[in-house]
């Protein structure tokens, strides 16, 4: 029983190192990619092309924000902190891994425009952040991906994932979608 006991620690700081890693080596191949791929400023998005791309990415970035939204409401009732919830029903659960994977996909094409269209640029510092926040986006979605399928972990791993995952959409709707909202 007690090499029971002290196996579990092991495996989970071995299963959090493993995430860790995983999400920067994700994130620093973006970050590479971007950086060497030349941008076709030209490119488009379901046929739209220069500020209609755009502009479609700032309405798809919004949808993106209202599911982590979704998303955030649905973890925080499933683990009961959700203030005057009580214990979340069975759909909850379905409803959140369905909800993750339409957001992955959803940001799919954004990302894909992002960085066959601008590449990774560090111009200004709106634009260095919105191109940093983006590749660690999929470097954290691999990282809670790897740890939700984890056993023993620390109780504040799984929320750190994903409050990650909703801080870095928060950052890339602000630097993006926002911004082209509010210019003239």
């Amino acid at each position: 029983m007690g090499a029971t006991r002290r196996m579990f620690p092991r495996t989970a700081g071995r299963r959090l190192t493993a995430a860790a890693g995983l999400a920067l080596a994700i994130a620093a191949a973006l970050f590479a990619f971007g950086r060497i791929h030349t941008p076709d400023f030209a490119s488009s998005l379901f046929g739209r092309r220069g500020d209609d791309a755009n502009v479609l990415k700032a309405q798809l970035g919004t949808g993106l924000l209202g599911l982590a939204l979704y998303q955030l409401t649905l973890a925080l009732w499933m683990y009961q902190r959700l203030p005057g919830a009580g214990a979340a029903p069975r759909p909850v659960h379905p409803a959140h891994r369905i909800g993750g994977a339409v957001l992955f996909a959803l940001s799919l094409p954004i990302a894909y425009h992002c960085i066959t269209a601008y590449g990774v640029q560090t111009s200004s510092a709106r634009v260095a952040l919105h191109s940093l926040a983006g590749c660690f986006f999929y470097g954290a979605f691999a990282a809670k991906v790897l740890l939700v399928r984890s056993r023993h972990l620390p109780g504040w791993a799984l929320p750190l994932a994903g409050g990650t995952l909703v801080t870095l959409i928060v950052t890339l709707w602000s630097s993006g979608a926002l911004w082209q909202f509010t210019q003239p």
